[in-house]
């Protein structure tokens, strides 16, 4: 999972690089396109084409039915059964590529999330780090600071978990590499001060496959650690259009689905 992680990271890395300066809009409509064209190509491998053209044909034959005989409730009934069991039917049929096209799906939301969903640290912007132990554990935590980066307050224990918190400020914009020290064992976390569009990660997590599918911006912590999270709270973003502001995967979702509609004849393809 590491492994496809880290590739699909610096694909993304470098796709997005080109809209990093650009307002967020910019470059997730153009993903969105990506996803619109793969999610048609997609759909059009493993959809029984014809089966969902003659069931269309269908819903539309009952809807006509209904309309020509309005006025006779026993045709309006049996037209709206047919009509049942044919969208039924659709559902079924729209099933199968669904099920296909669910993983890279969730595995792009992921990558994306670390683009879209932060914002961007400024500089003299305090943020807050925290370290959170395995239950039970009582080792000793230590932080090394880069240069730009200072500590705002002393360390926080945290009562309801084992673990403490720092407020840090950076004092110039960059990317830079925390240390943090469990029991002399030195772990990092990235921390990026950059108002761009870039991959902010907040959240460096034990090993574990669900934890690497939803925070895949980072490798996991060493098994053996005694720290099992590592977490920076940058705030999160919401994207504006026309005077809605709405969270990032919800413009996603509207985008690839208008786009995919709006191109499904240019590739032959019925939904």
């Amino acid at each position: 999972m590491s492994l496809l992680n880290n590739v699909l990271g610096g694909v993304f890395d470098i796709l997005l690089l080109p809209f990093r300066s650009l307002p967020p809009m910019v470059g997730l409509v153009v993903v969105s396109a990506v996803c619109s064209v793969g999610m048609l190509l997609g759909y059009r491998a493993t959809s029984n084409q014809p089966a969902v053209e003659a069931v269309k044909r269908k819903i539309a034959a009952g809807l006509f039915e209904i309309r020509l005989y309005n006025e006779d409730i026993v045709a309006i009934f049996r037209a709206q059964g047919a009509i049942l069991k044919d969208n039924l039917r659709y559902l079924g049929l729209n099933l199968v590529p669904m099920v296909f096209m669910m993983a890279p799906f969730v595995l792009v939301i992921a990558q994306l999330q670390f683009h879209y969903g932060y914002e961007g640290l400024e500089v003299d912007e305090p943020v807050l780090l925290q370290v959170t132990l395995a239950e039970g554990s009582t080792a000793d935590i230590e932080l090394d600071l880069p240069d730009d980066v200072r500590l705002d307050a002393p360390r926080v224990a945290m009562p309801a978990l084992p673990g403490v918190a720092w407020r840090l400020v950076p004092e110039a914009a960059g990317s830079y590499e925390l240390g943090i020290r469990v029991d002399g064992r030195r772990l990092t976390k990235t921390l990026v001060v950059d108002a761009r569009v870039t991959r902010r990660s907040p959240s460096r997590l034990a090993p574990g496959f669900l934890n690497q599918l939803l925070y895949p911006a980072e490798a996991p912590l060493p098994a053996d650690s005694a720290a099992v999270a590592i977490e920076l709270h940058y705030p999160e973003r919401e994207l504006s259009l026309l005077g809605f502001s709405l969270h990032w995967l919800i413009w996603f979702f509207i985008f690839t689905m208008v786009l995919a509609f709006a191109m499904k004849g240019w590739f032959g393809v019925t939904i």
